[in-house]
């Protein structure tokens, strides 16, 4: 097998394994978008569940070198907990902020919001030395 032909054989893997990735991603919203149409609370489990998290995590695995898979993938899931914790109070504050500004200021307002407190975090984290 030459050079040019075990190339193209591996652009197409890379590729395939690219379309399921998006495939398999988009499907979860999909369907958790579909049911929140039939069900406010089973939507809101469904998009509670770190669905996400999960599937990244999935693909950290499958994709580094049996070496560092397990490194990766405590430093994934590691991270993930501290970035989680500057968007809760979004969570919250979203219907309020949606009263006063509509949905799309919401949008805006919590995405403020959010960076505000992850620069917060970022800040108290950094005297403990924990640097995100």
């Amino acid at each position: 097998m030459d050079f040019v032909a075990l190339s193209a054989e591996l652009l197409a893997l890379v590729s395939a394994m690219l379309l399921l990735k998006f495939l398999l991603s988009a499907g979860v919203i999909t369907l958790v978008s579909e049911i929140v149409k039939r069900s406010d609370k089973a939507g809101a489990l469904l998009a509670a569940l770190p669905f996400v998290s999960i599937i990244t995590l999935f693909w950290v695995h499958y994709e580094s070198a049996p070496e560092a898979r397990e490194q990766k993938t405590a430093d994934h899931m590691y991270y993930i907990f501290w970035y989680v914790l500057p968007t809760l109070p979004m969570f919250l504050l979203f219907p309020m902020f949606q009263r006063w500004w509509g949905f799309y200021g919401a949008l805006g307002g919590s995405a403020v919001l959010t960076v505000a407190l992850f620069a917060l975090l970022r800040a108290i984290t950094a005297r403990f030395g924990l640097m995100l």
